[in-house]
């Protein structure tokens, strides 16, 4: 019988739960006193001020790799990290802060960051939050247009970026943002810029630090925040629209990392934790605050240099996690996907005794982790190779951004050794919402929630989810407490619809989702409203949870379902695994380019009936299995603009894009 994580306050099946340790009141900061992102970070240096804070990997060199069909890929040789302390990081981070206030930028006055994840990313912020200067985040996969509506929206006169941004994304559409007079690049770069407009000037970010440094600047009185000031303004790439702006204050913040540290155990200064996705996701910037409010060390890295056979790691040279052998790691879904279909893979490809050998071992595993028991001598022998995919050190490792599939997260836990936490939560709730207790190995739950907010379901009577539904209370999910944030930036409209005050004062945001609480008080994401299709007869169709099941096929990379309402069938645009997919050709000697092979009927048809047998296996509904698909040729990743960059599918977009697809797949057209 499992623990209960959660319990309702009110006793009635629709909540509101909170987590045991957190019925009497919810927990909002860290340490006593600490109530501004700022002072979190004078407190971790002051316990700390030595301790390596921030490390980057020295470029050995870079080359361009030629393959064999012709294509250039840049491959990078790394070296060490090199790291700041924690004090170092305080002087760079002031120094920044001093310089941007006498290169004009005030106190409660918007300035953006459009930069990749890396240490002087982490910098600017703490330069902002010491300064109280707004923070403005857009993720660096954002199209043109987007960045310059979030630019003008928030009306910014600085921006910090990177070389690469400045060059590839930025100069082309400075002409439509007419306000913005300062350019701070991170690099250490050129000096002089020819070929901007006039008006916009651009720095270094170094001579800003020294331009901070001079005694008539650093001497200047710094105005420090309140707990209620705007610490951040952060773009959400919505698989929906135009991106809007999540305003979240200091005090937001604080109280999301502070639930997510608490699901963390043993989380102390000896812990590295490697730093990838983007730092415009609230899920890597609570997870980066997190590690600095406990003294961690983060070592920066990225999807093309993670592991040794990353795409930009040179044959034979070290990724990051074998040279940073890193203790915490936050993933998104896709990439374990990807990790789990690549050792797959190589199991495949094993001699016969061997994939005997990690089959057996693989299902005593979990046999004995469902007993509760490790398993020292499989862990060596078999897994240790798997493990050391991450460096070999891996603790903990956290997931969120998107449903993780239980076949991945039974992967993860038994190859990787390493418990996974899987976690739910939104910006609107500073990425803070529930995550699973580590020492619970069920699949397809988010955990209870976290001590600083509480969740309830609401019932939707249209898609029939109601909190008196048997077994399980079900409806949609509702979060509150002092982690959900001040509302959408200059949306007064919307805001009256996501969001809710209650009696007693607490903000409440409405998420879409739905969900169902079981006996133990751990939450189950079981739908979301806007994935609801309604098919000619009357049927429900989720299409994510279609989606979801079909996505373990290993033919499928990824697959988005479709259906229009006046239709009486669900289609389906697929990506489909190269490997298994030129295996199924050669079965069938069926012949052509990878381009031939997706656009052939043939194929078509081969795909469709696997992917019917998967779906009946996983008991889906005779009517939610798509009847026609169409196989999509070209992965979709952030820079296509098919996905949002958690890779959570864009559903317009991606209409838009097959649009003729659609029309021949429901009309024979």
């Amino acid at each position: 019988d499992l623990p209960s994580c959660a319990i309702s306050t009110s006793g009635r099946p629709e909540g509101p739960y909170r987590a045991v340790s957190a019925a009497k009141r919810l927990v909002t900061s860290l340490h006593p006193g600490a109530d501004t992102l700022d002072k979190m970070f004078e407190y971790a240096v002051a316990r700390f001020p030595l301790r390596h804070c921030l490390g980057t990997r020295e470029v050995i060199s870079e080359e361009d790799e030629r393959q064999s069909n012709g294509k250039v890929f840049k491959k990078v040789v790394l070296g060490e990290y090199r790291w700041l302390s924690y004090e170092d990081t305080l002087t760079a981070a002031t120094r920044l802060g001093s310089g941007l206030a006498s290169l004009g930028q005030q106190p409660k006055s918007n300035i953006a960051i459009f930069c990749e994840t890396r240490a002087e990313w982490l910098i600017a912020a703490q330069a902002c939050f010491a300064y109280n200067f707004p923070l403005v985040t857009l993720y660096s996969t954002l199209g043109g247009p987007a960045v310059a509506h979030g630019l003008n929206e928030t009306q910014v006169t600085h921006i910090i970026t990177s070389r690469e941004l400045l060059e590839t994304r930025l100069k082309a559409i400075l002409v439509e943002v007419p306000r913005l007079q300062h350019i701070i690049v991170v690099d250490d770069t050129p000096t002089t810029w020819p070929g901007f407009p006039r008006g916009v000037s651009i720095h270094n970010m170094a001579a800003v630090q020294k331009l901070g440094a001079r005694p008539e600047n650093a001497s200047a009185e710094r105005k420090p925040p309140l707990p209620s000031d705007i610490a951040v303004i952060m773009y959400t790439s919505g698989s929906t629209g135009v991106p809007k702006g999540v305003v979240i204050s200091h005090s937001n913040i604080i109280a999301g990392i502070t639930g997510m540290a608490e699901r963390i155990p043993n989380l102390c200064e000896e812990d590295t934790y490697i730093g990838y996705l983007p730092l415009a996701h609230v899920l890597e910037l609570s997870a980066e605050l997190v590690c600095v409010a406990y003294g961690c060390r983060i070592g920066y890295s990225s999807p093309q240099t993670l592991a040794d056979q990353s795409t930009k790691i040179k044959k034979g040279s070290k990724g990051d996690t074998s040279v940073l052998r890193p203790t915490l790691m936050a993933a998104v879904p896709e990439i374990m996907d990807r990790i789990y279909k690549n050792v797959m893979t190589k199991v495949e490809e094993m001699s016969c005794v061997q994939r005997t050998l990690f089959i057996l071992s693989y299902n005593y595993k979990l046999e004995q982790l469902a007993k509760g028991y490790s398993t020292p001598l499989c862990d060596r022998l078999v897994f240790s190779k798997i493990r050391s995919l991450l460096g070999g050190q891996t603790r903990v490792l956290l997931s969120g951004g998107a449903p993780l599939s239980a076949a991945t997260q039974r992967f993860m836990n038994v190859c990787l050794c390493c418990p996974v936490g899987q976690g739910y939560g939104l910006t609107e709730t500073c990425g803070a919402g529930t995550i699973s207790e580590l020492w619970d190995y069920s699949t397809g739950r988010v955990g209870g929630p976290l001590v600083c907010c509480e969740i309830k379901l609401k019932d939707w009577v249209e898609g029939g989810y109601r909190s008196t539904d048997k077994p399980h209370p079900r409806g949609e999910i509702l979060i509150g407490g002092p982690n959900v944030t001040m509302g959408y930036y200059k949306k007064e409209a919307k805001n009256q619809v996501d969001f809710i005050v209650d009696g007693n004062g607490q903000r409440w945001f409405c998420t879409g989702d739905i969900g169902e609480f079981q006996e133990d008080g751990c939450l189950k994401i079981i739908d979301r409203k806007k994935d609801l299709v309604k098919l000619q007869a009357g049927e429900y169709i989720s299409l994510g949870k279609v989606e979801a099941m079909l996505k373990n096929c290993p033919l499928i990379d990824n697959i988005c379902a479709y259906a229009n309402s006046g239709e009486t069938y669900v289609i389906g645009f697929v990506v489909p695994n190269q490997k298994q997919l030129q295996v199924l050709a050669q079965q069938y000697d069926i012949r052509g380019s990878w381009e031939d092979l997706c656009s052939s009927k043939a194929m078509e048809e081969l795909v469709l009936k696997v992917i019917t047998e998967a779906a009946l296996a996983a008991q889906l509904e005779r009517f939610e299995i798509p009847r026609k698909i169409c196989l999509c040729p070209e992965p979709w990743t952030p820079e296509t603009g098919l996905v949002t960059d958690a890779f959570k599918l864009k559903r317009k977009e991606l209409k838009t894009r097959y649009l003729d697809d659609i029309e021949r797949m429901y009309g024979g057209k």
